[in-house]
Parts: C-alpha cells; structure tokens; sequence
C-alpha cells in the first residue's frame, strides 16, 4: 500500500525560530493517527503546512503520489484535504444548515438541485449529533457545538484526509463518546489525522501516534509504545493535564 501523504524535511521558519524542523512524515490511507506534543511543540504550524495554509522554507508535501508543496490551500480541498480550522470559519449569522451547505454547493459543483444539497447538509449533520440544530444561527451554538459544525463542515466535501485540530475542546464527557464513535466511523473512507490535547481521546482512537517537540518529531509509535516512550513521558505526559 503506497502511502497517502508524506512530508521530506519540511521545515517552515518564522525569523530566527524554527517552527517546524526537518520533518520527516508518512501517512497510510485508512490511518486515524494522532498527533501529540507540549504547547508550542509545532503541531498546528505542521498541519498547517498539510493544508497549504502555509508554506514552508523547505522541504517537500506529496499527497497521494502528487507534490503539492505549492498548491494553496484551496486547490488541496479540491483534492480531497480537508482542514477544520482551515476550510472553516462558522458563519455565526448563518444557520448551521447554511453553513454547511456552503461546502457542499462546492462539492456539488457541477449539481446544485437543491435535493442533492439538503441531501449532503443533512447528511453531514446527522453524522454530528447537529440535525435538531440546523435553523439555529451558527452563533448561538454552544461552543462544543460550533466545534461539531466545523467537522459536518469538513465531512461536506467527502475529504480524502481530514484533519481536526483540538476538536474535543468544549465538548462534554457524553459528546466526547459519540465523537470518538463519529471518528470510526469516518475512518471507514477517510483518512483522518487528530491534533488533540486529551489524551484518553488519542489513545482511545488512534493506531499510531506522532509526538511532536521542539518542532521536529520526537517520537512516532502505538499508545502503547507512546505511553512507554520515556522521552515522551519527560516532554510531555508528565506535565500533561486534561
């Protein structure tokens, strides 16, 4: 099986500070892969170079045998890379109905009956516990909510890769369990990379982890091997809360 996507000393620069480090990284298709590390540790600014939200100073991003190291991001969506913080910014005055029919009209490129999109709105709300919610106004969303619009927002345009920074945060302990559900379950056709500070959430979900520090990968491995990793334990479980 050929990888989905790899990095090859990916570095980006801000200044004098090196924000990511000469990253080596490969994802299989199918993963659900989590990505771990302290504050200021590099992950955002990583994911951001997957996305194209950014470009680095060097190195290289293939996607799916391609090199869209200088693709902006909007030609990656279209390739099937999907970025919640990225490709979304609720509209808190749309409904979440609105909202997320604004990815799926993107989507629908060439069909835009207005069956098709209710078909794809509705679908990707369900799929988020968010159907009862659809006439609400984005912003009157608890803010746990607005999170789970971000993701039926990413699941519209039926991405090859999806890639959720944080998207626990706000969420209660029973939202957190239909979550993780709602994450195997996409996991079935997409592949999906999770940036996320609870840890019982990655471990529960992901195959493989990758612990970034410092901005290079300190540690790649099961929950298992990252639990054990000592490295691991010293620059961040240690000190890790919540």
């Amino acid at each position: 099986m050929k990888p989905l996507l790899t990095t090859s000393g990916l570095s980006r620069r801000f200044g004098g500070l090196r924000a990511v480090d000469d990253v080596d990284f490969t994802l299989m298709p199918g993963e659900i892969r989590g990505i771990i590390g302290p504050n200021g540790a590099g992950k955002t600014t990583f994911v951001s170079l997957l996305c194209g939200r950014i470009l680095p100073s060097t190195g290289t991003v293939m996607f799916d045998g391609a090199d869209i190291t200088g693709l902006p991001a909007f030609r990656r969506v279209r390739r099937g890379i999907a970025y919640t913080f990225q490709i979304t910014s609720v509209f808190a005055k749309l409904s979440a109905y609105d909202n997320v029919a604004l990815p799926v009209q993107r989507r629908l490129s060439d069909s835009r009956s207005t069956a098709s999109i209710r078909s794809g709105v509705m679908g990707a709300l369900e799929r988020t516990g968010l159907a009862d919610r659809a006439s609400m106004p984005a912003g009157e969303l608890a803010y746990g909510h607005q999170r789970l619009l971000e993701v039926a927002m990413g699941l519209a345009l039926k991405p090859r890769l999806l890639i959720l920074d944080e998207p626990t945060q706000g969420l209660s302990d029973g939202e957190i369990e239909n979550f993780i559900d709602l994450v195997r379950d996409i996991a079935r056709d997409a592949t999906v990379l999770i940036i996320e500070h609870n840890m019982p959430v990655v471990m529960q979900l992901a195959g493989r982890i990758t612990v970034f520090d410092a901005g290079r990968i300190l540690a790649e491995g099961t929950p298992h091997e990252i639990r054990a990793d000592l490295r691991v334990q010293d620059a961040y479980l240690g000190t890790q809360h919540g």
